[in-house]
């Protein structure tokens, strides 16, 4: 699908400027964000003024622009890299393309541009396969098709919600994988999507990623913070859980989450040794919260996303709470998301 086959009016690119100065970030993307809307969200801890190129059709939201449509109380749900939920929570359209503004174009094994919007658009418009494993990947992309015994009754597939894409060069490693290999880089660019298996785990990353905000919108949702966290991904763990409520009320919903192309490029930040000299508690939390989603099980009546969320929180502050502060302060975050959502979204 090229970018000319898109409904662009369906269409939101999400930012999270953590960076002051978007000038090279924009320009380089200049060539595949032209003609959609820019939502540009401003850390609500940067000092600086933003400085956004023309040419592009974007509104860019700050510290202030938070406060008026959440309060004052609730805008500090939107620091850091969760400064990005704020965009999909005012966003109105059909579909959110969300990239790290640390991140550029990739080019593909032939030396061309990956055109990552259009690639995410073309996953989420064709239906995923989450029930029966397809061994040739998606069999909706161009080349590709269902193998030899693969189930006619379940070819017609399920609706997308998520399209998860990957990254060149800097891998995104947790900090101590990082602070071990400094030196390792990501290098293979696979040319293929494929649809994660249903009831299958996945960290999904918040570098690039896609989704149908009409199917699952609300279960994007800011919720877990660590101790300590900082500007660089592996000092954080908002999208990891972020990907795995989304995962988990997808299999449940009957939605399917994909992986695999776009690829970006993705560069340097950060210094993995430091991070690890902080109260980094993300892996002790991940060693806890797996168990927990491989037993859970929401209940029928979960028949909206945002009832599974609410559910979901109930179960973190019941089974979690007790053994992290962390997971019962993710409850709460995921119960005042779900009433900021109806709260912006039921305002028009």
């Amino acid at each position: 699908m090229s970018s000319s086959e898109i409904n662009k009016n369906e269409v939101d690119i999400v930012i999270g400027a953590l960076n002051a100065d978007l000038t090279q970030f924009l320009n380089s993307w200049k060539p595949f964000f032209s003609g959609f809307h820019l939502i540009i969200v401003k850390d609500p801890e940067l000092k600086e003024e933003l400085n956004v190129p023309e040419g592009f059709d974007v509104d860019v939201y700050s510290k202030i622009d938070m406060e008026k449509v959440v309060g004052a109380s609730n805008a500090t749900m939107f620091s850091g890299y969760s400064c990005r939920y704020f965009g999909y929570l005012v966003s109105k359209k059909k579909y959110i393309v969300s990239i790290d503004d640390d991140c550029v174009p990739a080019k593909d094994p032939k030396g061309l541009l990956v055109d990552a919007v259009s690639q995410h658009v073309n996953n989420l418009e064709n239906p995923a396969t989450p029930l029966f494993f397809n061994t040739l990947y998606d069999p909706y992309c161009e080349g590709a098709d269902f193998v030899r015994g693969y189930p006619f009754s379940l070819r017609s597939g399920v609706p997308c919600a998520a399209s998860c894409g990957l990254w060149l060069n800097l891998a995104d490693l947790d900090a101590p994988t990082q602070a071990l290999k400094t030196e390792q880089r990501n290098t293979s660019y696979v040319d293929a999507v494929m649809t994660v298996p249903l009831k299958a785990m996945l960290p999904i990353s918040g570098i690039n990623i896609a989704f149908n905000r009409e199917l699952v919108g609300p279960a994007l949702v800011p919720a877990l913070r660590i101790a300590g966290e900082g500007k660089v991904r592996w000092e954080t763990l908002e999208d990891v859980w972020c990907g795995m409520c989304l995962k988990h009320i997808s299999d449940h919903l009957g939605y399917g989450v994909k992986t695999g192309l776009p690829y970006v490029w993705r560069n340097e930040r950060g210094d993995a040794v430091e991070s690890l000299r902080k109260k980094w508690e993300g892996m002790k939390l991940m060693e806890k919260s797996v168990p927990f989603f491989e037993s859970l099980k929401l209940p029928e009546t979960a028949v909206k996303v945002e009832d599974c969320v609410i559910e979901l929180a109930k179960a973190v502050k019941e089974q979690l709470g007790s053994d992290d502060p962390a997971f019962t302060q993710a409850a709460d975050a995921m119960v005042k998301w779900v009433q900021l959502w109806n709260s912006v979204n039921s305002s028009g």
